[in-house]
């Protein structure tokens, strides 16, 4: 694991080393060079502790699944849940998310890069189960920190945005027998067409020993990898995303989420998600289930 990550370190500064990011992002209309606040890096702005949108933010009114997962498990026989829960399975789902600045050319003026916080949470609502008192059936917490840099370059017509690498935990903050958790090393790359934005990120697992691991060979169900579409035009926005454990045989899994958005109001858009696999949720990252949502969302990939 550290060969993998010393080669992405040293992606990282090469890449921050371009001379010609700033003409590059200002040939094209750039979203992610926005979004990251890349335009500003690079002509020594800061621009610190500004909230920013990160991932999307949405309120799917009814989420209906194929198969609710009544009894979670584990291979860990503390994370084991012996009775059934008696849930509906129709539930509202939300998720906010936002990132900010914190640090700016830590590394020198050579290396124009910047250090990021975020925060996503992803909450699944039992509200239309009367029967149970309409609990909170699972809530992801999601806080990132990430090095983000510049990596400006053009092939085929597809423009290289930024580069990064961070630690990301992810827990849902419960207790035995229903917490699961997990940290991992996420590098992640940019590139975007006049429509389209594509973000590849392949991450490693930081190990726990046996005894406190609450979800082992998680990422033979959740992943190892994420590869993001998105694709923009007037009113209308469509997104994929898909996950892989890169192993085959009995090993092989993974999931695909697809996201539609339509503008109605100023920035209020009707929502459509569908997801199909494993990991829909942490307490959910070996289960397969199908899932439908429609609601409102706010901001989307882009």
């Amino acid at each position: 694991m550290l060969s993998k990550l010393y080669f992405s370190l040293a992606f990282l500064i090469l890449a921050s080393l371009c001379t010609n990011a700033q003409e590059l992002f200002e040939s094209h209309s750039s979203r992610l060079a926005e979004q990251w606040d890349l335009n500003d890096t690079l002509k020594g702005q800061n621009n610190l502790f500004q909230v920013r949108e990160y991932k999307p933010v949405y309120v799917l009114l009814a989420n209906y699944t194929s198969d609710i997962n009544q009894m979670p498990f584990s291979d860990n026989p503390n994370n084991v849940v012996t009775e059934p829960v008696p849930l509906t399975n129709t539930e509202l789902k939300f998720q906010l998310s936002f990132k900010t600045k914190v640090l700016d050319k830590v590394m020198g003026k050579k290396l124009k890069g910047s250090f990021w916080m975020a925060y996503t949470q992803t909450s699944r609502w039992q509200l239309y189960n009367e029967e149970i008192s309409r609990p909170f059936r699972e809530t992801n917490y999601e806080p990132e920190f990430m090095y983000v840099v510049p990596t400006p370059y053009t092939i085929f017509g597809i423009h290289g945005v930024f580069a990064g690498i961070g630690i990301n935990h992810q827990s849902n903050g419960r207790g035995n027998p229903i917490s699961r958790s997990w940290n991992r090393v996420i590098v992640q790359m940019g590139w975007e067409t006049k429509n389209t934005t594509i973000l590849l990120r392949p991450w490693w697992r930081i190990q726990e020993s046996a005894e406190i691991d609450d979800n082992p060979g998680i990422e033979n169900y959740i992943g190892r990898c994420e590869l993001l579409s998105a694709y923009s035009k007037g009113r209308h926005n469509l997104s994929m995303i898909a996950r892989h454990s890169l192993r085959s045989g009995t090993r092989n899994r993974g999931s695909i989420q697809l996201d539609y958005a339509f503008q109605i109001w100023d920035n209020l858009k009707m929502h459509t998600q569908v997801f199909h696999g494993y990991g829909e949720s942490m307490i959910d990252f070996n289960h397969k289930q199908t899932t439908i949502g429609l609601g409102f969302s706010l901001t989307e990939w882009r």
